[in-house]
């Protein structure tokens, strides 16, 4: 079976995620063929890359065959690099130049507690390796205080880049307002020869030196991991030139990307984003406007909203580190395919810790622990002879159900001593799975009831490599009716990068009451915006008449720090938006109390190529 397409220049296209387990592919062949397979994302043993042996599996090559470029369109893909390199520390080594006597103040932050009544604060690792402190000041207006001392700075960073620096961050107090000297330091990094240079004006511009401190260091740890990854791809690919195969990536907000515009700050959310875009793009074909996105892989659970728009957060906490840009709004738990099953002598716990994909589950043959995937085989819900041969040490052998078996039995043996209580190797296995069904279920809860939506409106689109096999459990849990699971759920996420929009989005601080002589201000600001946008989406090679453009304003009562986007409209229109989600968030309004416009966004995207919305029909590959 074959669903048959339109491809433009006739090229193969590939969709791709890059996930922590699983790898996921698809292929839309020249002539309109949509072809899929799911490789494990880690296996020396069998390739280097996951993702261009993906490309080689459904193109037929062998090892010793070049890719043919020529006949391939473009390339889509999502990636966690960035993401294990943040959760690994194991980022590039970087400098931070802030202005002198606050040195620290990315290490103090807001002096938040990960364990508030623990005695000995362990707090995260900082991103940065050393802190230089330029002599210059500016007031919270932009005024200079005091000039930046040029000749000086150039000596700070003359011996940085002797120790081997080769990025900085650059975050200087008020940068977002005055941007000279931030501008200068760049143009003195840059005649030095350091590589990579985040400038916190370019990469957050937004006040709030904390934040924005840190997502400029973020950016300059993770950008030189993504370029060598993005090379990496274009070597295997033996890619020269623009014209042979576009290679994109999926940014955290939702838009992709082209390889060379690819940001570390934009790519800590790349892979789960692509599903939200698959799950949105695949339910509203499919006549629902209100979805809970449940997208359960082999190491974690992501769940997302979706009420007839895309839901955005602007800053996030990640690893311990705080990011402020533009990423879908998705929550994760620590509970997928791969969780392994604890019991410490009186209760069960799944996870945190996940198998991977090596030595992945027991039934894998690789010898790995009882996982939550080792329960569904275990209850008979997954069937050995129908999943291909491609487990155990050489890659060609099917489940092993027996070594499950015996897992369990002796798990239900140790079990039952400890609580003197009998229960069978079945019981044991279902108690595991309801636990790990009832913390995907909470995470539901946590964004959606939590914060005022109603379930029983709401279909949950289910997804991801472990996502059906859980549909009706968390269903009922939620007391949801409807659950939809589309032909392709099982690789929606690399799916998703197919049906996704190219898009940038670009923010401005604001900090002004709302009021009617304000909203002339802010069209001449959006203005603006559309234009750097507009740039932006020309240099990848766009069609100017083909872009379209949206506009928010994050507002917010004086004196609260929640800002909640909503579309830009006139004065009254705003207010009348405002106080009704705030209403609906928080479950009040302060009439009395100004409304603060902290800052706008502009965002700016164009449609791709679009497959048919009947995709019900496609072959998955038989490598």
């Amino acid at each position: 079976m074959s669903k048959k397409t339109n491809t433009k220049y006739n090229k193969w296209q590939f969709w791709l995620d890059r996930g922590g387990t699983f790898t996921d592919v698809i292929g839309k062949s020249a002539d309109g063929k949509i072809i899929s397979c799911k490789l494990l994302s880690e296996n020396p043993e069998q390739y280097k890359d996951a993702a261009i042996q993906g490309i080689r599996n459904l193109l037929s090559l062998s090892a010793s065959d070049n890719i043919p470029m020529d006949r391939i369109e473009s390339i889509k893909m999502g990636t966690t690099v960035a993401t294990n390199a943040l959760l690994e520390r194991e980022g590039e080594r970087t400098l931070l130049a802030i202005t002198k006597g606050f040195g620290d103040i990315l290490r103090i932050g807001y002096q938040q507690r990960p364990k508030i009544f623990a005695i000995d604060i362990q707090l995260p690792d900082m991103l940065y390796s050393e802190v230089i402190e330029i002599d210059e000041r500016l007031d919270v207006n932009g005024n200079i205080i005091k000039e930046l001392d040029t000749n000086h700075s150039i000596k700070q960073l003359k011996n940085a880049y002797d120790k081997g620096y080769r990025s900085i961050a650059i975050v200087l107090l008020h940068g977002y307002r005055y941007q000279e000297h931030e501008s200068k330091l760049k143009g003195i990094a840059e005649s030095i020869g350091f590589e990579q240079i985040s400038v916190s004006h370019e990469v957050s511009p937004l006040m709030k030196i904390v934040p924005r401190g840190d997502t400029t260091v973020v950016d300059a740890y993770l950008s030189p991991i993504l370029r060598r990854y993005v090379n990496q791809v274009e070597s295997a690919l033996g890619r020269s030139g623009e014209e042979k195969g576009r290679l994109m990536f999926m940014q955290s907000n939702g838009g992709l990307t082209d390889a060379r515009f690819f940001q570390g700050k934009d790519a800590i959310l790349s892979g789960p984003a692509g599903g939200v875009v698959g799950m949105v793009k695949t339910g509203n074909s499919a006549g629902f406007e209100k979805l809970i996105g449940f997208d359960m892989g082999g190491t974690s659970t992501d769940v997302s909203h979706y009420a007839n728009e895309y839901e955005r957060t602007v800053e996030t906490q990640v690893a311990g580190v705080r990011v402020r840009a533009p990423m879908m709004s998705i929550h994760t738990v620590a509970a997928g395919g791969g969780s392994i099953l604890h019991f410490d002598g009186s209760r069960y716990r799944v996870g945190p810790d996940s198998a991977g994909a090596k030595p992945g589950p027991a039934c894998y043959r690789n010898g790995g622990p009882l996982t939550v995937t080792d329960c569904n085989v275990m209850l008979g819900k997954l069937k050995p002879e129908l999943f291909p041969k491609v487990f155990g040490p050489n890659a060609d052998q099917e489940l092993d159900t027996k070594i499950v078996e015996e897992k369990f039995i002796a798990l239900a043996e140790e079990i039952s001593l400890a609580t003197k209580k009998t229960v069978t190797p079945n019981d044991v296995a279902e108690g595991y799975l309801s636990i790990a069904v009832q913390s995907m279920a909470n995470a539901i809860k946590k964004i959606s009831v939590e914060r005022g939506h109603d379930l029983s409106d709401y279909t949950l689109s289910c997804f991801g490599g472990a996502g059906g096999q859980h549909a009706c459990m968390v269903a009922d849990s939620l007391g949801m009716k409807r659950i939809y699971l589309h032909p392709l759920a099982g690789v929606l996420s690399a799916f998703g990068m197919g049906l996704a929009d190219t898009r940038t989005i670009n923010d401005l601080a604001i900090e002004s009451y709302l009021d009617k002589e304000l909203i002339d201000t802010l069209n001449h600001n959006f203005v603006n915006l559309e234009l750097q946008g507009k740039k932006e989406m020309t240099a990848q090679g766009l069609d100017a008449d083909k872009l379209q453009y949206s506009r928010r304003v994050y507002l917010r009562y004086q004196g609260s720090d929640s800002a909640l986007a909503i579309q830009f409209d006139d004065y009254s229109a705003l207010k009348h938006s405002f106080e009704k989600i705030h209403k609906s968030r928080f479950s009040f309004i302060s009439p009395e109390k100004k409304i603060i416009v902290e800052s706008i966004q502009s965002e700016v995207s164009c449609e791709n190529g679009r497959t048919e919305s009947d995709h019900s029909r496609y072959s998955p590959s038989k490598s």
